[in-house]
């Protein structure tokens, strides 16, 4: 769970002013950024929107975000209300109102997305951690680089095979179904939406182009080298060293079961080989090694 706004008090400024965010963490869906979400948002230097994921860019560049977008605000105040409920603490007045005025009125234009990170207090870093700003198209990403001139973006790359399985298995468990044939399993793995949030070779080039400094980080680090990590993204963001609780703990773990066959994980290799091809030409073997 991200470190809770409420109860980090300092951490939350109620009379702070409308601000643009100083990092972007995107990447691929199941790559990773809760991890480094829950990972900096201990730091006294970082802060993060007390729903992470802003869904700004994409509400406004791709249409079909949109509707979940909405729930997705609708939703996440919730949320937050129950858990103080459950927890027995009294929700602080300024938070309620910081979750009513951005849930009110009109929503998703410039000022609003200021509006959002107006209670990061100002020796921290805000942070807009949306993992689909990488899906975004060209003008979309152009638009960010003119508006968030300064911004700093992280891109988290997963092996795209385990990616997509990750994502089959997540999506499969929420919709309560379970193939029960080797046909029904290559009918799920030829689903678009598995290959769609994971095109590294149609996104990574949109954001270089636009950002050539930005950080991408291989999904196998969180397991292998987590503190190495965190100290190269401490040196990124311009931030000190911290003490990181729960380095080697996994965020949102997919449970046991649901493994497709062989034959499905087969199909899946040989359709994502493109995108191992690109990654091999853009960053080497090592970075490839690493991706897993």
């Amino acid at each position: 769970m991200l470190r809770d706004l409420i109860t980090v008090s300092a951490n939350f400024d109620p009379k702070g002013q409308p601000r643009k965010p100083g990092a972007l963490c995107i990447g691929a869906q199941k790559a990773g950024t809760s991890w480094l979400a829950q990972m900096l948002g201990q730091h006294p230097q970082v802060w993060i929107p007390p729903f992470k994921e802003v869904q700004f860019f994409n509400y406004v560049y791709i249409p079909g975000h949109q509707y979940w977008i909405k729930w997705h605000y609708r939703n996440k105040p919730k949320e937050i209300r129950e858990r103080h409920i459950k927890r027995e603490e009294p929700l602080p007045p300024e938070l309620d109102s910081y979750l009513d005025g951005l849930t009110s009125g009109k929503m998703f234009h410039n000022h609003w997305y200021k509006r959002v990170f107006a209670p990061a207090p100002g020796n921290a870093v805000p942070m807009d951690f949306t993992p689909e700003y990488s899906t975004l198209p060209e003008e979309g990403v152009e638009f960010v680089a003119g508006f968030l001139r300064k911004v700093k973006v992280i891109y988290m790359i997963r092996h795209p095979v385990d990616r997509a399985i990750s994502q089959l298995r997540m999506n499969l468990r929420r919709e309560k179904r379970t193939p029960k044939t080797e046909a029904d399993w290559l009918e799920e793995v030829r689903n678009p939406v598995l290959y769609d949030r994971g095109d590294y070779a149609a996104y990574l080039p949109r954001w270089q182009k636009h950002f050539p400094d930005m950080k991408v980080i291989p999904f196998g680090r969180i397991a292998r080298e987590p503190g190495e990590l965190m100290d190269e993204l401490e040196e990124y963001l311009g931030i000190g060293p911290y003490p990181y609780g729960n380095l080697d703990k996994k965020v949102f773990a997919n449970p046991p079961g649901l493994n497709p066959p062989p034959a499905a994980v087969a199909l899946l290799t040989e359709r994502m080989e493109p995108q191992m091809e690109f990654l091999r030409s853009q960053f080497g073997d090592k970075f490839v090694k690493d991706i897993r």
